[in-house]
């Protein structure tokens, strides 16, 4: 088995090749990457994570379909097409996204306040949401069953890093974690939209 790819005491490993095995851990092995790699007061290393995967997300979405990472078409000023994409991907990657982990952060902080008296801090909940996005690289597909199924996912590796973060039960942490998940993943990364459309589609075919 593959030794844990950073201990919060010895200091998790940074650089693109921490972020690859990150982003595979979390995906393959969700509870005990929360358990072991999530550090009080180090929210740094989650927040770029969260802001890589919307980065290539929206890359990817703008090569395949030349849209967002939402699914609208980038506006374009002045008649400036490139410039107004560029201008436009870097407000997502470097203001929207970290805007709404830190808000989403904030909110599940509120609902977590009454019923986990052993929870962590925010920067806990911050790296818990970071590193929940990682199947949304695959949003940039312009394909509703794949976008639905990589946010849906996205909302899954949420609720089990709170659970594991924040000792509550799975139960309680999926209650806990409806609004912000929903928030987050399916108007954020386009899930609610995308899951409709597939259902739609499948219902025609």
């Amino acid at each position: 088995m593959t030794q844990w790819i950073a201990d919060p005491r010895g200091g998790r490993e940074r650089g693109a090749r921490g972020t690859a095995r990150a982003w595979i851990e979390v995906l393959v092995r969700p509870r005990r990457f929360y358990r072991v790699g999530v550090a009080p007061g180090d929210q740094a290393p989650g927040l770029l994570f969260a802001v890589g995967v919307v980065a290539v997300a929206s890359a990817l979405r703008l090569a395949l379909a030349g849209e967002t990472v939402v699914g609208t078409p980038y506006p374009t000023f002045g008649g400036q097409r490139g410039l107004s994409v560029a201008l436009v991907f870097a407000v997502i990657v470097t203001l929207v996204a970290p805007l709404v982990l830190h808000l989403a952060a904030a909110l599940q902080t509120l609902l977590l306040i009454p019923f986990a008296p052993d929870r962590g801090g925010v920067s806990e909940t911050v790296q818990v949401i970071g590193y929940a996005v990682a199947p949304c690289v695959l949003v940039g597909i312009p394909a509703p069953p794949v976008q639905a199924f990589a946010a849906g996912y996205g909302a899954v590796l949420f609720t089990i890093g709170i659970g594991e973060v924040h000792s509550v039960s799975m139960p309680r942490a999926v209650a806990l974690c409806a609004l912000p998940a929903a928030a987050v993943f399916g108007i954020g990364f386009g899930g609610f939209d995308a899951a409709e459309t597939a259902f739609l589609a499948a219902a025609v075919g």
